[in-house]
């Protein structure tokens, strides 16, 4: 029995997230309508259907739309539309990181007797290589779209790593398609696992602090998140209640000052 891609299943569990509005606290924070998120996810479903031949020498190349080209897309969007040039840099850089860690997770899971499990043939590299890429593009990228740059763009950069080192050692693997198979669920699945670990911990994080911060986001980000008594400024409402308490007190200060004929103005009476 063919086994159902596990990132189709999360991207269809995220879709009703999205439909019923548990996840546009994330969406505005990354810039994104629900009507935008359901079609990129629409995408992204039908795209992992798609390959599209780039090479077809000793060993063919293919990008897969829904595990590269669209992901690819979306990251420059994402990257794009950042508050900051600090913000941007980071993602970048972060999805760098994200590649050696897993190259680097991969040498040590991968390798050793016996082959070709490698010496920890019992862990799953389907779940493996998503989650370190979400832990560490969360640590690289730290908000939420820099946690999700620095994943998603993490597993494709080490994905092309691969099919070069497969060009450059002449190993016969056949067809290579690039986001396809495997590497499409460890898109998926690092980018929310990114998104979700940004979310609780920036979540735990606020609370603990009392509110969001404002250092180091995007001046229109931060006007935002600020409280109004920050910019010195009063509320419409309570600057209304503070004018409408003053004139109360002032008309019951004249009505007192007719019933005692102006003779008493809290003081003492003239002898």
């Amino acid at each position: 029995m063919t086994r159902f891609p596990a990132g189709i299943i999360i991207l269809l569990i995220v879709s009703a997230l999205i439909f019923f509005g548990i996840a546009q606290r994330a969406l505005d924070r990354m810039k994104l309508s629900d009507k935008g998120a359901l079609a990129v996810i629409a995408g992204l479903i039908l795209g992992s259907f798609i390959e599209i031949p780039i090479w077809g020498g000793r060993l063919p190349l293919s990008v897969n739309i829904g595990g590269a080209l669209l992901p690819l897309g979306l990251a420059i969007y994402l990257v794009s539309t950042a508050g900051t040039a600090k913000e941007k840099i980071r993602a970048l850089i972060g999805s760098l990181v994200t590649a050696l860690a897993i190259y680097g997770v991969g040498a040590l899971v991968m390798t050793g007797l016996p082959e070709p499990a490698g010496r920890y043939g019992f862990i799953d590299t389907l779940w493996l290589f998503p989650l370190v890429a979400g832990i560490v593009g969360y640590l690289s990228g730290r908000s939420r779209r820099g946690a999700f740059v620095s994943a998603t763009l993490g597993v494709l950069i080490f994905d092309i790593g691969h099919y070069v080192w497969l060009t450059t050692r002449g190993v016969a693997a056949g067809s290579t398609a690039l986001g396809g198979a495997g590497a499409f669920d460890a898109v998926v699945i690092s980018g929310i696992f990114a998104v979700m670990l940004a979310e609780t911990v920036g979540e735990v994080r606020e609370r603990m602090a009392g509110g969001p911060t404002t250092e180091g986001k995007a001046p229109s980000l931060a006007s935002a998140l600020r409280k109004p008594d920050m910019d010195g400024k009063i509320e419409p409402d309570v600057q209304e209640g503070v004018i409408e308490n003053e004139n109360r007190f002032e008309m019951d200060r004249n009505r007192e000052k007719r019933m005692t004929g102006g003779k008493n103005d809290g003081g003492m009476m003239d002898e």
